[in-house]
């Protein structure tokens, strides 16, 4: 379950945190509705990446790959609350509090099983 859910996030990150660093006229759109510069959302989309690399090298050494999966759920609980800070609907914030719980679920499964 474990290999599974990283390899799920990593999937769903990857494409995420490239885009940002690549500054995507998507992603400088949603920057600049979050009110963020396009180097903040860059940063971002570095610890998403690194999070990334953190999930899969996880696979072979638990302790980095629980770290990344909490890491990328704060990441994740900060997304949610910026999209509320910010006057978006509730549902806005929705993927990022579901990405942000299964990276925690990650991280205790990973830990249980270890």
């Amino acid at each position: 379950m474990t290999t599974v859910l990283a390899v799920t996030l990593s999937l769903v990150f990857l494409p995420l945190g490239l885009a940002k660093l690549a500054a995507a006229p998507s992603m400088r759109q949603a920057a600049a509705h979050l009110g963020m510069s396009v180097r903040l959302y860059r940063v971002v989309g570095a610890l998403e990446v690194a999070g990334v690399a953190g999930l899969l090298l996880g696979l072979s050494r638990m302790p980095l790959g629980v770290a990344a999966a909490t890491g990328l759920a704060l990441l994740m609980a900060a997304a949610a609350v910026v999209h509320l800070r910010h006057g978006d609907p509730p549902v806005r914030a929705v993927p990022a509090a579901l990405l942000a719980l299964i990276s925690l679920t990650h991280a205790a499964t990973t830990m249980t099983a270890g």
